[in-house]
């Protein structure tokens, strides 16, 4: 872990550090971000378990104010601790921490410039990036699309962490809350890890039924059209419990 470990005033390119702007606001500050941070490795964890990412690949962030806390890159999330948080400012310059942010921090900026995400979970979901090799847009095999704003679109090919890739995945993400990243994986935000992850998940389990109802020899898998999903993407807005 030390590799990935320089002194933030080199990322900054001057002596005044960061770690003092996440104190500016005092304790409450501290203690939201403290929050944020624990909910953002149990995320990432998660991941992991599901399934969704091997290794050190994948990464997400969460955005407080107008910090962003975000993985850091090439480090185990088994390892980090309280003591590793990392964030940055919506123009990527590092205001937590002194471990390196994860290199898809240019996907992650765009996002919570052009949209109203809290979160955003960037995966290399096996069933999810299979598609993204097969086709321009997943086909509308089950309704929750509509979850997802609509037919889930593919973000053609750049390569990882340019602005190319972030710019391709706006394109994408056009009135949808998730898109599959073409020969890569996955990306969905929300208003909350939570909601971000559910969307990840839901994507790569759409991803999954679509491969395996196209996989029988001689049969065509039934798909829905655009009014249907659109249909019931009103009608899961509002699904679950009230407060």
């Amino acid at each position: 872990m030390a590799e990935q470990r320089r002194d933030a005033r080199d990322m900054r390119g001057d002596a005044q550090v960061a770690p003092e702007r996440g104190e500016l606001g005092g304790r409450g500050v501290r203690d939201a971000v403290a929050r944020a941070w624990d909910e953002l490795v149990a995320t990432a964890r998660r991941t992991v378990a599901d399934g969704l990412v091997v290794g050190t690949s994948g990464n997400v962030s969460v955005r407080v104010d107008d910090t962003v806390l975000v993985t850091p890159t090439g480090v185990p999330y088994d390892r980090l601790t309280p003591d590793d948080v990392v964030g940055v400012d919506l123009d990527g310059r590092q205001v937590l921490g002194s471990l390196l942010p994860t290199s898809e921090l240019p996907m992650h900026l765009a996002i919570y410039r052009a949209t109203d995400a809290r979160a955003v979970v960037h995966t290399h979901a096996a069933h999810a990036t299979a598609v993204s090799t097969l086709v321009p847009e997943l086909p509308l095999i089950h309704y929750m699309a509509g979850a997802l704003g609509g037919p889930v679109r593919v973000a053609p090919y750049a390569t990882y962490g340019t602005p190319e890739l972030a710019e391709n995945m706006l394109q994408a993400l056009t009135h949808r809350t998730a898109c599959l990243l073409q020969n890569h994986g996955t990306i969905a935000y929300g208003a909350s890890l939570d909601q971000a992850y559910d969307r990840t998940a839901q994507l790569e389990w759409m991803c999954r039924v679509w491969l395996l109802s196209s996989s029988l020899p001689g049969l065509t898998p039934t798909l829905l059209s655009t009014p249907q999903v659109e249909e019931a993407g009103q009608h899961l807005r509002d699904y679950g419990q009230k407060n």
